[in-house]
Formats: C-alpha cells, structure tokens, sequence
C-alpha cells in the first residue's frame, strides 16, 4: 500500500495536467492543490511504514480518500474532466474509494 501511494503521488508531479483537469471547477488554486495531494500521498505512503505514525497515516489516508470522491462525482458527472473514460468505469471508481478506505482501515 505504501508503494502505490508514493507512486501515485509522485504522479502528481510528472503529469500535473492530467490531475489539473479534472479538478473540480468550485475547488480554488488548483495547481496548488494538485501538488498539496501529491505531496501528502507521497508523506503518507511513507508514513505508514514506520510504527509511531503509522496510526495517524492511516486515518489522513482515509480522510484524503474522502475528499477524493469530490473529484470522482466531478468526473462522473463533468463531460469535460471524464477525459473520454466510459461513465461505467467512472460509476466503479466510486466504491473503489471505499475499498481503499476498507484496506487502509485493515493495517491500524
């Protein structure tokens, strides 16, 4: 789990433009907030390997997966941010959120 956290964050970084459009409009700064994500799932994937901040690393996982779904329904529902991705697959991608938040639940 910490793999693909680092990896997704580090994602961040190399293709911003993929993560810029599809920022939901009413969210502010988005370039900003691309990075922020990036660098927080970056931090945490590497948190969650050592066991005095593993507890705390899972929770803000958690919490940043939730705020993930904002992002998730922007796509669903926004014809632009889907990026051409089938509405089936953009339907899926929400209770795997939930599935993440599941796993992460299962290391505290």
């Amino acid at each position: 789990m910490a793999a693909m956290y680092v990896i997704a964050g580090i994602l961040h970084f190399v293709k911003p433009v993929m993560y810029l459009r599809i920022m939901p409009r009413y969210l502010p700064c988005h370039k900003t907030l691309v990075y922020v994500s990036g660098l927080a799932e970056i931090i945490l994937g590497i948190a969650i390997c050592f066991p005095d901040v593993k507890a705390f690393a899972i929770y803000a996982i958690i919490t940043m997966l939730m705020a993930f779904l904002l992002v998730h329904f922007y796509m669903l529902f926004s014809k632009e941010a889907s990026a051409g991705i089938p509405k089936w697959i953009l339907i899926l991608r929400i209770p795997l959120q939930f599935g993440l938040m599941y796993w992460a639940f299962g290391y505290l």
